[in-house]
């Protein structure tokens, strides 16, 4: 018989897809490409910067409660941080001038393999979180 385990694979799958969806390149344009570290700028820190800290926040967070069991109540918050960063991410391209404005507009037209890891990670880490 084989053991039981407490471990949610699916979720710790998704959540490993939105961290290295982080880490490639999301966005490709007029700078070229860019991933979300280029999106985190302290000096003039605003939606962009926030949504983007959210994303790898919740996503460092949600891969470390799959193996740390004082955590494992929040994965959920852990997801909807990431999430939410997404949201505020995009709504900061669409509210910021520049680059990020011409991203926001055409978000799907720029949009390169990161960021449908990053969608396809949240999606399977809900199924997941839903699925026990």
């Amino acid at each position: 018989m084989a053991k039981k385990t407490s471990l949610n694979l699916l979720y710790l799958i998704g959540m490993a897809l939105v961290v290295i969806g982080f880490c490639l390149p999301m966005f490709s344009g007029f700078l070229g490409s860019s991933n979300g570290f280029k999106f985190i700028n302290f000096k003039n820190s605003g939606f962009v910067t926030i949504g983007a800290l959210f994303i790898i926040v919740g996503g460092i967070a949600g891969l470390a409660a799959c193996f740390l069991p004082q955590l494992s109540g929040l994965k959920f918050v852990f997801l909807l941080l990431s999430i939410v960063g997404g949201v505020i991410l995009v709504v900061g391209f669409l509210t910021n001038g520049g680059i990020y404005k011409a991203i926001g507009k055409g978000i799907l037209k720029h949009a390169t393999v990161g960021f449908y890891c990053l969608l396809a990670g949240w999606v399977v880490a809900i199924v997941g979180t839903l699925k026990k």
